[in-house]
């Protein structure tokens, strides 16, 4: 298993059994150094947008002293919605690396895949950019969230 993917999972799993928000943790790193992590913190914040990558690039802009993270990439628990999407390309991130679909965000009561159909987005556009890592560890956090009693959807 992929090092930066499990401590993704590891990331989103310190959220979910919090209650932070669902099971969405990134890890940011360039020149193989973790340079920012978060979680999804949607419920706990009350942010709609403090999703994981979104939680991850804040904190590895802040630990660069920068906004660009040009030569970085993420590694997240899901492919990003179109929101965190468009944050990785304002940073300016070289590659994302994800675990499971936007597809299966939908199995556990995200609602992701709509947005893109809104927008008329695909995601095959993005394919040179993305890759798909360590897809069933990822699954079973997803399977985990499913767990957790009391966990608000949204």
């Amino acid at each position: 298993m992929n090092k930066f993917m499990q401590m993704a999972i590891e990331e989103a799993r310190r959220g979910i059994h919090a209650g932070d928000g669902g099971p969405f943790g990134s890890v940011v790193v360039k020149n193989g150094k973790v340079i920012g992590q978060g979680h999804n913190k949607v419920v706990k914040d009350n942010d709609p947008t403090c999703h994981g990558e979104v939680a991850a690039i804040r904190d590895a802009c802040k630990n660069l002293n920068s906004f660009d993270l040009k030569g970085a990439e993420i590694y997240t628990t899901s492919e990003p919605c179109p929101m965190c999407l468009g944050a990785v390309l304002w940073a300016n991130i070289d590659k994302i690396y994800y675990g499971c679909t936007i597809k299966e965000n939908d199995m556990i009561g995200f609602r992701d895949e709509v947005f893109y159909d809104y927008l008329s987005i695909s995601t095959d556009k993005m394919q040179e950019k993305m890759q798909q890592l360590d897809h069933e560890e990822c699954l079973n956090l997803f399977r985990e969230y499913l767990t957790i009693k009391n966990r608000t959807n949204y």
